[in-house]
């Protein structure tokens, strides 16, 4: 399912990242990595606010439904 249907609190694993290559290569940067794990923090106005290794990431929903976990 597309992370931007995930749930606060909820922490899953991310099986692929889908679009552009430069979309891909942003979100790689930012620590979205296959087989990695995530944390949904909460969500705002639309957008979620992740928990990524070590740090937090908001990403709106357009990027987070090119997500797959």
């Amino acid at each position: 399912m597309p992370l931007s249907m995930a749930k606060p609190g909820e922490t899953l694993v991310i099986r692929k990242i889908t679009g552009k290559d430069e979309v891909r290569a942003h979100l790689v940067e930012l620590g979205f990595v296959v087989n990695g794990v995530v944390t949904v923090v909460t969500e705002l106005a639309g957008n979620l606010i992740l928990q990524v290794k070590d740090s937090r990431v908001a990403l709106d929903r357009d990027l987070a439904s090119r997500i797959l976990v």
